[in-house]
């Protein structure tokens, strides 16, 4: 925490990023580093699941959630060496998450979960849930890995394909790629979570691919 207003409090992430959350969804932790990436932390991790608490209250938990006090009840939760087993460092994986656990997934700015998330917010969360970490707005995340020579037919899967609207040329919007000319993404323009084939004549298609800049690769 770094600052207050009221019974709102003003934190920062792991990732350095900063907003304005109600007192009401946070609780005291003694002795808590609030530097510790979350993603890494041992105990159970929800994949999406509802909790028991210790007080007997059932508790609807989203993707990346930690459980503190509590039991899953229905769903799953993960350690976090069941997670690395589950969910490995590998391009197709990457993948599979991205498409799979976030399939239907309706667009919220600002959101990193399948309940609601943005571009670089589902980027992020994917990326996290295998053991990467990334920033978390498109252009700090466009600064991350390494530059891909060539167009969209020549990327790999989880490469991050980046595009932007401006006149600047400042970073707008994340796809990550499934292959040459094929992305997954959370676009505003969709309403949410999408599979594009990048090489089609669909306007939608035509308007996102103009906006490309560049891609850059990840995983080593």
């Amino acid at each position: 925490m770094i600052g207050t207003d009221g019974k709102w409090l003003r934190v920062r992430g792991a990732d350095g990023y900063e907003g304005w959350m109600n007192i009401g969804y946070t609780e005291g932790a003694e002795g808590a580093d609030a530097a510790d990436w979350g993603w890494d932390v041992e105990r159970e991790m929800s994949m999406g699941c509802s909790m028991r608490d210790s007080r007997g209250v059932t508790i609807d938990l989203p993707l990346g959630a930690v459980l503190r006090d509590g039991k899953c009840i229905n769903g799953r939760a993960l350690d976090r060496a069941r997670r690395r087993e589950v969910f490995p460092t590998e391009a197709g994986a990457i993948v599979a998450s991205a498409t799979g656990l976030f399939q239907g997934t309706y667009y919220q700015w600002g959101g990193i979960t399948p309940w609601g998330a943005d571009c670089s917010g589902m980027v992020q969360t994917v990326f996290a849930l295998h053991g990467v970490k990334l920033l978390r707005d498109a252009w700090q995340q466009a600064t991350q890995g390494v530059l891909v020579e060539g167009d969209l037919d020549t990327v790999h899967a989880a490469d991050l394909l980046f595009f932007s609207d401006r006149e600047d040329g400042h970073i707008t919007h994340v796809a990550m790629a499934m292959g040459p000319n094929q992305a997954v993404h959370l676009g505003v323009g969709r309403g949410g979570h999408r599979i594009e084939s990048l090489d089609s004549t669909e306007d939608y298609v035509r308007a996102l691919v103009s906006t490309f800049r560049f891609a850059r690769r990840i995983l080593a």
